[in-house]
């Protein structure tokens, strides 16, 4: 193995977080809300793909939600992890960069997301021809996206979230 040119990943790779750099202090919201799009880009596909798939089997709202919720962490880790293994990351480490970055606004835009949908009467047993299932599942991917952007931005402004991702696209 050529030592000269072995990948040394940043402190992140290893559970210790590069120290907030001065653009992470004054964290703006324009970059929360690209974090927070990109974030929501793989939860809507998932989230979409779920509920369109039991939506298409008739199953109740319960394992249509848990599908949903989970090929949302799915499509949102994997988008995540695209742009890390493009940077040169192995895929054990690019794996754990993408939970140390998307975990929390993952999670947080799914509670959201399909607490508006159940509210929403008769969205979930709506069917996939139906005005009422889109408009609903649209307008709760624009709730969880406005009421995640400040928590990202929070997180962007600590070094933690879409931070560690950014150390390693900067890294190289």
């Amino acid at each position: 193995m050529d030592h000269g040119t072995q990948h040394h990943p940043p402190a992140a790779a290893h559970g210790h977080h590069p120290p907030a750099s001065p653009a992470a202090a004054a964290t703006s919201w324009r970059m929360a809300a690209q974090a927070t799009l990109h974030c929501l880009t793989g939860c809507a596909i998932g989230e979409v793909l779920g509920m369109v798939i039991g939506t298409a089997l008739g199953w109740s709202a319960l394992p249509t939600v848990v599908l949903a919720v989970a090929l949302a962490f799915v499509f949102g880790y994997a988008l995540t992890m695209r742009g890390v293994l493009r940077a040169g990351v192995d895929g054990r480490t690019a794996l754990k960069v993408a939970l140390a970055a998307d975990t929390v606004s993952i999670a947080v835009m799914e509670i959201l997301d399909n607490a508006v949908m159940l509210a929403v009467p008769g969205a979930m047993e709506a069917g996939l021809t139906s005005g009422v299932f889109w408009a609903s599942l649209a307008f709760a991917l624009l709730v969880a996206f406005v009421l995640t952007t400040p928590i990202n931005r929070w997180l962007i402004s600590r070094g933690k979230g879409h931070a560690v991702v950014h150390a390693y696209h900067h890294a190289h």
